[in-house]
């Protein structure tokens, strides 16, 4: 093995150490650490796989670890990390050899710990390679084996369960053990489909099609953020559930939108995109920094059409008239359980309890912008989160509370064929293994003229 495989373990080893200690997010380190450690592009990919995939199986790492080590509270924290990633290649990766990843992190221990501590660890994986791990089947409660075997703390499977039965909460969890794919919506304004996947079938990128959304592309190969037809403006990276919002929303030409919770702006570009750069669309957000990200991605598109102001939506109606707007889209600050693929490290720091206290934060948001759309107006309630409590829920509160609104039936007709028999009653709601997008919920209100 060379050195270099070798500080890739290093690497992913205090990636994940720092991840859990300081409740970092996964994503954002992973880029840093590529950059301070100068890992090479060939590496990137072991890297990457290391420490999402030992993020995401972490609970069953742990399950299988436990037999053979005596005190795990008693282990430094690198310890614990160093075996869990080893046992991951060992269990989970077929193209490294068992003996390899053994060598290495006795190496690593070495290094990092005295002659006891590689000893140990060269014990415990040892053995682990003689007698086999312990088998899942010997938890009896089905719940909690599901828990366990994917990863998913138990509140959270006892949860799924009674909102959308076994079979779909096991698929779900199944899924979050994936990587998702990339996809990007291309930018009708600049270029057209078949233009831009040339343009970077050129460059080296593998696209095709996306089969729900038509003006949407998925990468099979290659980092889209890095192509030309991004730093040209042709492209926006955003996953295709989300894009869903904007058909929700439907907006006409030379209308007036608030996107109330805009950053970074993907749904408020393609907005101004669908309006084909006419009438207006004002997007707010509480941070000034995640303000100017939707006014560098507005401005990377060329589009003209959008105003960005920093305010927290709930003050909205000291700044708008009311019945200012044709249609409104709020996409609300939500536990974001629909987006665990790509932030793994979220199942272990999420309490059921930040799921109500939200509910309330959106609610509040409802009330707030919910008197500034105009008679007959669209107002689109989205979520990247899959519970009722966030979702539904919400959502019948707000109209019991506001008899002016009503469901908006014709949701349905304006979403792409795909998504239609998903579509009840004005609600949609898509979990993860229905396309391999991101879960996502979307309930469209009328208001009554």
């Amino acid at each position: 093995m060379t050195n270099k495989k070798k500080n890739v373990r290093e690497a992913a080893m205090d990636l994940l150490d720092t991840i859990e200690k300081n409740q970092s997010y996964s994503n954002l380190l992973l880029n840093t650490t590529i950059e301070k450690n100068k890992i090479s592009s060939l590496d990137i990919g072991l890297l990457t796989e290391l420490t999402y995939g030992t993020l995401q199986r972490r609970m069953a790492l742990d399950f299988f670890l436990k037999p053979f080590i005596k005190n795990s509270k008693k282990l430094e924290k690198w310890v614990l990390q160093l075996l869990r990633i080893t046992l991951y290649q060992m269990v989970y990766l077929d193209k490294i050899p068992d003996r390899a990843a053994i060598f290495e992190a006795v190496e690593i221990a070495k290094k990092r710990g005295h002659k006891g501590i590689s000893g140990m660890v060269n014990g415990v994986l040892r053995s682990i390679q003689r007698e086999g791990i312990p088998s899942l089947d010997v938890i009896s409660d089905p719940i909690e084996r599901l828990s366990i075997e994917t990863s998913h703390p138990e509140w959270l499977v006892k949860r799924w369960v009674s909102q959308f039965g076994m079979e779909r909460t096991k698929e779900m969890c199944e899924v979050n053990l994936t990587a998702p794919l990339q996809t990007a919506r291309v930018n009708l304004t600049k270029t057209t489909i078949r233009e831009c996947i040339e343009d970077l079938d050129e460059e080296g990128f593998q696209i095709e099609k996306s089969p729900i959304i038509p003006e949407a592309i998925r990468s099979l190969k290659g980092n889209l953020a890095f192509s030309r037809a991004f730093k040209k403006g042709m492209i926006t990276i955003q996953d295709e559930s989300s894009m869903l919002a904007a058909y929700a929303l439907a907006p006409n030409e030379n209308e007036l939108i608030l996107d109330a919770c805009a950053a970074p702006g993907g749904k408020s570009t393609h907005i101004a995109e669908t309006m084909k750069l006419t009438g207006g669309v004002i997007s707010l957000d509480l941070h000034e920094h995640k303000v100017k990200l939707i006014n560098e991605n507005a401005k990377r598109l060329g589009l003209g059409n959008i105003r960005t102001i920093a305010m927290d939506s709930r003050n909205a109606g000291e700044h708008f008239e009311k019945e200012y707007f044709d249609r409104i889209l709020l996409d609300a600050p939500c536990s974001g359980l629909g987006v665990m693929r790509r932030k793994p490290d979220m199942k272990y720091t999420k309490k059921e309890q930040d799921l109500n206290q939200l509910s309330i934060i959106q609610q509040n948001l409802l009330k707030s912008v919910s008197p500034l759309v105009k008679k007959g107006g669209i107002l689109v309630y989205s979520t990247c989160t899959v519970d009722k409590e966030e979702n539904e829920n919400t959502v019948f509160t707000f109209l019991q509370e506001h008899p002016e609104f009503e469901m908006d039936v014709t949701l349905r007709d304006r979403m792409p064929e795909a998504i239609q028999p998903l579509v009840t009653e004005g609600f949609l709601q898509i979990l993860p293994q229905d396309f391999g997008s991101d879960g996502f919920f979307i309930a469209s209100l009328r208001k009554k003229v």
